[in-house]
């Protein structure tokens, strides 16, 4: 990708160590997510983890709310270890953490970052100590923080005296304007507090989520000017679907644009039953469609118009999309830079063979009244034409030869 049209330079910020996994100072933007089990039950969220560390989520972050939550914690650990999953885990904690990181030393230690919310860590008098509490142990046991402010869950006295002082101003700032502050003056203010006890500037993330894009893009850009912490970027409520793929890449994708960033998460509500993992499958692809990363080989396929009444094009582009990133847990293990590889599945003439050359490997499948045969192009030029019945299994044989010749073996 050309320096004109690419993301500019990356802000410089410090690096920070999770687990195995570095957030910040110049490292890949990381792609996180977070379960939607009950953390007491043992085997289910263990599984889920299992799940999204398998499609590519390289922190997970759990509900740690009840002493039934902290007591599962390093058992959780301990069955991952068994899988042989070392994912990092972020235990989220809101009211009473002081209490279960206290309490529960188990969990302390199984834990490879705590999430503190500023907002509802305590209240009143209890506020200050309650924070200390939970510094304190990250100091105690060696682990980052994030300090994570969200507009839902604000601290009302800061906010209530940001609010006072720009009612006196001569000309005074729009409302939403000052709760952009308030979010902003949270997270350093608190982040500098945990500092002065004595956590190191190397162990602390910052975040501020709001729900909408423009207020995302504005809340950030702010913070990032004022601070080298690094950043977790992450609409609060993304929402379901298409809504919330487009809410979170519109408002993600300006930002890491501008290089502002260290990790991501896309916060999609799942269909009931639906699958988790989608998420983690969303914020690849949109760090991967921006050239920041790459994860696995994406499908360029057409969108169909009325020369490709056939939905078979369709078909095979979703099969080989899906049989690459089965393959990718595999794959990766065995051979450099196979992420990196480009499909093309294209549904007629028109533009077919072009876009299959500029693939590593395309496939143009004939349209309507076209002679029913598919040309192969594999590194520009054509290698092979498939017809009959099994093209869709004549072309995962040739991705899976590409692969096993292209890229060069793993030394174990």
């Amino acid at each position: 990708m050309s320096a004109e049209f690419g993301p500019r330079s990356r802000r410089g910020s410090v690096g920070v160590k999770v687990g195995s996994v570095q957030v910040g100072g110049g490292a890949p933007i990381v792609v996180q997510s977070m379960t939607n089990t009950d953390t007491a039950d043992i085997e289910a969220t263990a599984r889920q983890i299992h799940q999204l560390a398998a499609a590519g989520s390289e922190l997970v972050r759990i509900t740690v709310n009840s002493e039934d939550a902290a007591a599962a914690v390093a058992p959780i650990r301990d069955r991952l270890e068994k899988l042989g999953c070392r994912v990092p885990i972020v235990g989220d904690f809101h009211y009473n953490g002081h209490t279960l990181l206290t309490k529960y030393p188990d969990c302390a230690e199984a834990l490879a970052k705590y999430r503190i919310n500023p907002g509802n860590v305590g209240f009143g008098r209890k506020k200050d100590s309650q924070f200390a509490t939970m510094i304190e142990k990250a100091i105690e046991y060696s682990k980052p923080v994030r300090i994570g402010v969200n507009w839902g869950s604000l601290d009302q006295d800061l906010l209530a005296e940001l609010m006072d002082k720009n009612a006196q101003l001569a000309e005074p700032r729009e409302a939403d304007e000052v709760m952009r502050e308030a979010l902003v003056v949270s997270a350093i203010s608190n982040a500098e507090k945990a500092e002065e006890m004595g956590l190191s500037r190397d162990r602390i993330v910052l975040s501020c989520k709001v729900s909408g894009v423009q207020q995302l893009i504005a809340v950030y850009r702010d913070i990032a000017g004022r601070c080298d912490y690094p950043l977790h970027l992450g609409l609060t409520e993304a929402g379901m679907g298409s809504k919330g793929i487009v809410a979170s890449s519109a408002a993600m994708g300006v930002l890491l644009q501008e290089g502002i960033g260290d990790t991501i998460r896309v916060s999609l509500t799942p269909e009931p039953d639906g699958d988790r993992s989608k998420e983690v499958v969303v914020a690849q692809e949109l760090l991967q469609t921006m050239g920041l990363r790459s994860f696995t080989p994406l499908v360029t396929a057409c969108p169909g118009c009325g020369r490709t009444t056939s939905t078979y094009f369709q078909k095979l582009a979703d099969q080989i999309q899906a049989y690459v990133r089965s393959q990718m847990p595999i794959w990766r293990d065995r051979y450099e830079g196979v992420e990196d590889m480009s499909l093309a599945v294209m549904g007629c003439v028109v533009n077919g063979p072009g876009e299959s050359k500029h693939a590593d490997i395309g496939i143009s499948l004939p349209g309507t009244g076209e002679a029913p045969v598919a040309p192969v192009f594999i590194d520009g030029k054509k290698a092979m034409t498939l017809r009959g019945e099994h093209i869709a299994e004549e072309f995962q044989q040739i991705v899976d030869d590409y692969v096993e010749r292209r890229y060069s073996r793993k030394v174990s």
